[in-house]
């Protein structure tokens, strides 16, 4: 018995010794590349073009992050993703938490795909006829496109997201709601929604995720003051040479509100995707 307990303790340990070597293996690379990207910011341009290579900056300097709000407006740009984000994830939650109740209980299947298919499609198979449309309507160069836009990329996150969390809702609690004379609008105000409300936090930081670090379509459709903090960092690199410190800089100031987010939603982010599997179970 002694023996077989000890064996069941040592595969166990092993067990644990192995998803953690395969967890770092996994996420490594990404930590390499967010520590070597901090090292370039905080280091002078003859540091980073030495060779062999200077990782740790001696001392470590804030003349890129200074040299990135001297020459390029960040603020506005910021104000411009702010507004953007928030805005297109809001009227996602808005029309997605909705839809995807609707689809959900009506078991529509092919609306389900139909929204597959928007959200796997390339943002570049819309870009061209919404910017004739936005170009007749003489509203390019302002912000009002790229918030209608990204609607292309948030509205179908939630919605699939959504469907899922809805149809692992117990169905009872709806019936028992429409029995006592509520409407379907009450049951999913009253009801489906607080229970839901693990699905929507996620979909809510994943679709403003999305938003947020959206290139393409601020590259076509924003205007020199209208454009926001991705364009911001490309347009950071000259013709004559790339500044890596300034680049560097650039994105990390751009990374570095979707990663706070991140941090401070983890457990929320965590509690709904464990619900959702559990539901969906």
């Amino acid at each position: 018995m002694a023996i077989r307990l000890g064996a069941m303790r040592k595969g166990k340990l092993l067990g644990n010794i192995g998803f953690g070597l395969a967890v770092v293996a996994l996420i490594s690379p990404a930590i390499l590349f967010f520590l070597w990207m901090l090292s370039l910011s905080l280091k002078n341009e003859v540091d980073n073009m030495a060779f062999p290579p200077v990782f740790i900056p001696n001392p470590p300097v804030l003349d890129n992050f200074i040299q990135v709000f001297e020459k390029n407006d960040f603020l506005t740009y910021t104000l411009n993703s702010i507004f953007v984000s928030f805005g297109a994830t809001g009227l996602a939650l808005l029309l997605g938490v909705p839809a995807g109740f609707g689809i959900a209980k009506a078991q529509a299947a092919k609306a389900a795909a139909v929204i597959m298919i928007a959200r796997v499609t390339p943002g570049l198979s819309y870009l061209i006829p919404l910017f004739l449309i936005f170009q007749w309507l003489e509203m390019t160069g302002t912000l009002w496109p790229l918030l209608i836009t990204h609607l292309v990329i948030t509205v179908p996150i939630v919605v699939w997201v959504m469907i899922g969390f809805f149809e692992g809702l117990p169905q009872e609690l709806e019936e028992a709601a429409l029995v006592d004379g509520a409407t379907i609008w009450q049951a999913f105000l009253y009801v489906a929604l607080p229970l839901a409300r693990p699905g929507i936090v996620v979909a809510m930081i994943l679709a403003f995720i999305f938003s947020w670090n959206n290139f393409i379509f601020g590259v076509v459709l924003a205007g020199r003051e209208t454009r926001t903090l991705p364009v911001a960092v490309y347009n950071v690199i000259s013709f004559e040479q790339i500044s890596w410190g300034p680049l560097a800089a650039a994105a990390l100031l751009v990374t570095a509100p979707v990663l706070l987010l991140t941090l401070l939603m983890q457990k929320e982010i965590v509690h709904g995707l464990t619900a959702g599997g559990v539901k969906g179970g």
